[in-house]
């Protein structure tokens, strides 16, 4: 993940995570737990597989019965349905143990799982901070008190076109655009922070400009825009992936914004492409910007240490139970285990893990541009499961990156 928009009014940024570094995760604001120095993972847990939509980028294949196509055709090693209510809260009593800084709930569309409420209110009970992850077609006025009232800081809404023809095209029903539009109304309405996160591809980029402007006309504070990951029915339709120019020219797009906002109206960031933060640094150069600027974005980065965090500052669970490094890498052979076998805290912490090994030192095995680039300490080599899809490699070229050549 790329702060685009604390990385270019740094100077603040810097101070602030100097103050919070040496804190730990659950005393750090969210917004800073990127530059925490402790290294407990946030939660990203996909708590049902079921999903009132259809997305043709679904990383995990979302359906209105739940099913996986993984388990039909063997490519998971799924240990059962859905974790139960009890393992669930467990899982929860585990996490709240461990003092991770924060659960986010996704899915499918995690408010279509019946005991979501119990188990939102169990995570707040414990202390841990959460969010929620998204179609926003379910969220009510009420439901969006509820959810505000469960104890949920932040709520991240997919609006994937500025348009409704693009976004209900991508997302397989009509009239799903007005209603994740109200849905942030709604958010807004109850003093519910709520975002903006849109999947980028050739289907939808050139809107990105105009799905800002509606962000803030809405009074989003947070911009969020997900590059395409083969993952899931993303790899049904990762011929819509953009090139590594149409990637610059978006990202251009961002930077420009983000300097041009007030930092306290709207973050602007992205995912699943962490050469974004090397590109950064190399706008700030060649647009001869003050040196400060430059120094205090690459001490952010600094402090990130590797921008792409699988494995390390982030994992994964599937609905379940299976623990992976990140919910883009849901495939047998990056498995970490299973939460019916063994409790989450006992996997993450074990150094005889072999996925969990080379996820956390994955510079040492970078090939080809990736491993002789300069950078690869800041950025970690790209996305790896974009490499793996692309040359059946996982220490291959991340091929959405553009940027290294420019930078020797």
């Amino acid at each position: 993940m790329i702060r685009i928009t604390q990385l270019v009014h740094g100077k603040g940024t810097v101070s602030e995570a100097l103050k919070h570094r040496k804190k730990p995760p659950h005393q750090v604001p969210s917004r800073l737990l990127a530059f925490a120095e402790t290294r407990r993972p946030v939660i990203f847990w996909n708590i049902t597989n079921k999903c009132n939509l259809a997305c043709s980028h679904c990383y995990i294949s979302a359906s209105s019965s739940g099913a996986r196509p993984e388990l039909d055709t063997g490519r998971d090693t799924g240990s059962g349905g859905e974790l139960s209510l009890e393992e669930a809260k467990e899982f929860l009593d585990d996490l709240a143990e461990m003092r991770v800084p924060l659960v986010l709930f996704s899915g499918g569309e995690p408010l279509v799982r019946k005991d979501f409420w119990e188990l939102a209110a169990h995570a707040t009970a414990r202390g841990l901070k959460t969010a929620l992850s998204t179609n926003g077609t379910l969220i009510s006025s009420t439901v969006a008190a509820k959810i505000r009232d469960c104890g949920v800081e932040y709520v991240g809404v997919s609006l994937d076109g500025a348009k409704a023809e693009t976004h209900d095209r991508i997302r397989n029903q009509p009239g799903c655009f007005e209603k994740a539009v109200q849905a942030l109304r709604n958010c807004a309405e109850v003093g519910l922070k709520a975002g903006v996160r849109v999947t980028v591809t050739k289907e939808n980029y050139k809107e990105v400009g105009d799905l800002l402007d509606l962000s803030r006309d809405l009074g989003v504070p947070r911009f969020c825009v997900y590059w395409l990951v083969p993952s899931g029915r993303g790899r049904e339709i990762y011929d819509l992936q953009l090139k590594p120019q149409e990637v610059a020219q978006i990202f251009d797009l961002l930077y420009q914004r983000a300097r041009a906002l007030n930092p306290a109206e709207m973050e602007i960031l992205t995912v699943d492409a962490p050469q974004d933060g090397i590109y950064l640094l190399s706008k700030l150069k060649d647009e001869g910007s003050p040196e400060s600027e430059y120094e205090n974005a690459l001490r952010l980065l600094q402090y990130t240490g590797d921008s792409c965090s699988a494995g390390d500052r982030v994992a994964n669970v599937d609905p379940a139970g299976n623990v992976y490094p990140c919910q883009f890498a849901q495939l047998p052979e990056f498995k970490i285990g299973n939460l019916r076998e063994r409790r989450f805290s006992e996997l993450w912490n074990d150094p005889k893990n072999p996925v969990l090994a080379v996820f956390r030192e994955k510079t040492k095995f970078l090939k080809g541009k990736c491993g002789s680039c300069p950078q690869k300490e800041l950025c970690g080599g790209g996305c790896r499961v974009r490499a793996y899809a692309e040359a059946g490699d996982i220490w291959g070229e991340d091929p959405l990156c553009s940027f290294t050549q420019a930078l020797y």
